[in-house]
């Protein structure tokens, strides 16, 4: 009797279950894993920018002192070498900035800024153009020419451009008061918002070779709408191509934040970012406080060197026809 209850399909279905393997090891036999350990160049710079992520994360815990406590800044001590120099001092790690901020603290509350608008303005730029990619694929006609052209249009402006115009102008309008309160908001906007169609037209061409497919001809007939079928459907067989780009793009936003800083025209001296730093310092390079200026310029060249390399590995291994094993 105890063999008859034990060979049930509940007690079945519960061993098959057992037996299958869990979400954790079937990503570790999956090329994605098996590329991922055998490409030391993706391995070191993965490790690098999980580095920067968790020292931008834990920016008050590691940091010595806070840039934006002005009880612990005095201007007397504006200019120190970094320690390794003969005239450095044991409490700056890395010397202090113009106005006596400690660098090391300055850098890694800099690289939260940057990397927080370089994340937030690809998360729009996804979501403007993964949404007018999409429908412009699915519904075609007129409604694709309409997108396309204006997705060419924006295309024939350089990001840098546009976003200069359109910074000036709101910072010559609204007054540079109110321009560094919105300054981190302008920038993930104006970044965000000149950089869609890079997305609406690689989400478009996969959607125009997936909606010939039979899943989604078996989604019509079923009567599923067109929000579900392209979402639900088209969209998750398209993320490939999306990621790759997502990386690449988190670099270039995070360059055309230092650079619009560098500029005067992204972040102010208050709220620190890698490219305010840079700016700040540079006007010091020939003076001899050169640290002011390089050592986050050596950081920004890296954070952006690890994302490029890490879009090109995810490329050559999410397209079948690149990889090679």
């Amino acid at each position: 009797m105890s063999e008859l209850i034990s060979n049930t399909p509940v007690d079945q279905e519960s061993a098959a279950a057992n037996l299958a393997p869990g979400r954790w090891e079937r990503f570790r036999n999956s090329t994605f894993w098996y590329s991922f350990t055998r490409d030391k160049v993706a391995m070191v710079c993965a490790l690098i920018f999980a580095l920067f992520v968790g020292a931008a994360l834990l920016a008050p815990i590691l940091a010595p002192t806070s840039p934006y406590d002005l009880s612990t800044i005095d201007i007397m001590d504006s200019e120190i070498p970094p320690v390794w120099a003969a005239e450095g001092d044991e409490r700056f790690l890395l010397g202090t900035d113009d106005q006596g901020r400690d660098l090391f603290s300055t850098i890694l509350y800099g690289m939260r800024i940057s990397l927080a608008i370089g994340l937030f303005a690809v998360l729009l730029q996804a979501f403007l153009g993964i949404v007018l990619g999409l429908t412009a694929g699915y519904f075609g006609g007129r409604i694709d020419s309409f997108l396309m052209r204006v997705a060419d249009i924006q295309l024939s402006f350089s990001t840098m451009m546009v976003a200069i115009i359109v910074l000036a102008v709101f910072q010559a309008s609204f007054g540079s008061e109110l321009y560094s309160k919105l300054a981190m908001f302008m920038l993930i906007l104006v970044i965000g918002i000149a950089e869609w169609p890079q997305y609406a037209r690689t989400v478009r061409a996969s959607v125009l070779a997936e909606k010939k497919k039979e899943y989604v001809e078996a989604a019509r007939v079923m009567g599923f709408g067109a929000g579900r079928i392209m979402f639900r459907h088209i969209l998750p067989n398209s993320l490939s191509p999306i990621l790759v780009i997502s990386t690449v793009q988190i670099a270039n936003a995070i360059i055309s934040e230092a650079a619009l800083s560098f500029l005067g025209l992204g972040m102010p001296v208050s709220q620190p970012s890698l490219g305010s730093l840079i700016s700040s310092g540079f006007e010091y390079i020939f003076s001899g406080s050169w640290w002011i200026t390089v050592i986050p310029g050596i950081v920004l060249v890296v954070l952006v060197l690890v994302l490029n390399l890490l879009g090109d590995w995810l490329r050559d291994v999410l397209n079948p026809k690149l990889y090679k094993g």
